[in-house]
């Protein structure tokens, strides 16, 4: 099996244990879509916003001695966006609507991210 077809199937499996996700998206730690559930006219702004906001967490946590950064949260009033780490290339992005379990979400997440850190 491909890399890619590898990397689809923990999506889509993450999306059958999270139905409610509305985005999921790998992105490198330069912003570019490596993997995506759908093909939404925004993936290439999400992957890019991923990375930043990832970035911008690594430097927070850097300079405010927190150790590696394990997650980026962003809640709204509508929608909850969430970053999570897969070693130093890349990026795992969430979006879900507000109201979402949180909790379950990280546990999901977080070993989805494990996946996909041995895969690339």
């Amino acid at each position: 099996m491909s890399k890619k077809e590898q990397l689809q199937n923990i999506l889509n499996q993450l999306k059958s244990a999270l139905p409610e996700l509305r985005e999921v998206i790998v992105a490198s730690a330069d912003g570019l879509p490596i993997a995506q559930l759908g093909e939404g006219e925004t993936s290439s702004r999400v992957a890019a916003m991923a990375a930043t906001a990832h970035g911008l967490g690594k430097r927070i946590a850097t300079t405010s001695h927190l150790g590696e950064p394990m997650e980026t949260v962003i809640i709204g009033s509508q929608a909850s966006f969430i970053a999570y780490a897969i070693g130093d290339k890349a990026v795992l992005a969430l979006t879900m609507p507000a109201g979402s379990n949180i909790g379950l979400v990280r546990l999901e997440a977080q070993d989805a991210a494990q996946q996909l850190a041995q895969v690339l």
